[in-house]
């Protein structure tokens, strides 16, 4: 019976948990001098809000951005950012704004990988009784806590090794490219030289000098 409810204490704090989060990972295309901004809510003071992006491809992998809060106040700002990763508290009620702005960029469109996640402040509350049952649910409730850090921290892994497999990609794609632009005018300016050295020869060949009669 008491590996029964402290397994059931355990399935509550997990489910607790994961109602106290709510994320949104977004990818977007952002054309040049192109402004777009996402917005999610916080329901109470105090919640902790998580902002992640990368740019994936496009031009130097840089993105402009800010963050306000719903009364327009900045809270975060970069410039020619490739990345970032930023944890604040929800101090106040209301409508939080997420902008990016590829100002930069006069041709080149940039693809974002965000994430916005808000969560509450977890509070562990003290056992209702005392004895081995209750040393029980705190040693799980310990241990379910640091499960959701290591899986925030492999998440975090696993989105920093994507950007770099998509940033490389872009590398090749743009290196395969410029080869291709190269080889073709290689190929022109061999056909080019020639026909200009047939023209030449055939031009020194056919040249016709005075003729003299005898």
């Amino acid at each position: 019976m008491a590996v029964v409810f402290t397994l059931f204490l355990s399935l509550l704090c997990f489910l607790q948990l994961a109602i106290r989060t709510h994320a949104a990972a977004l990818t977007t295309a952002i054309g040049a001098n192109e402004r777009v901004c996402f917005y999610a809510d916080a329901d109470k003071e105090g919640e902790k809000v998580g902002f992640y992006f990368a740019v994936q491809s496009g031009g130097s992998f840089d993105i402009d951005f800010e963050v306000k809060d719903p009364t327009e106040k900045l809270l975060l700002d970069g410039k020619r950012e490739r990345q970032g990763d930023f944890v604040f508290t929800a101090n106040t009620v209301g409508e939080y704004s997420f902008c990016f702005e590829n100002d930069m960029s006069t041709l080149t469109e940039k693809l974002i990988d965000f994430d916005i996640m808000v969560e509450s402040e977890p509070r562990r509350e003290p056992p209702a009784k005392p004895g081995q049952i209750a040393d029980q649910t705190s040693a799980l409730e310990e241990s379910i806590f640091r499960l959701n850090g290591m899986l925030i921290n492999i998440k975090r892994t696993q989105k920093y090794f994507h950007t770099r497999e998509n940033r490389g990609f872009d590398t090749v794609k743009g290196t395969r490219n410029q080869m291709f632009w190269y080889t073709v005018f290689e190929s022109l300016a061999v056909i080019g030289m020639a026909v200009l050295q047939v023209y030449i020869l055939q031009t020194f060949f056919t040249k016709t000098g005075r003729r003299y009669k005898v």
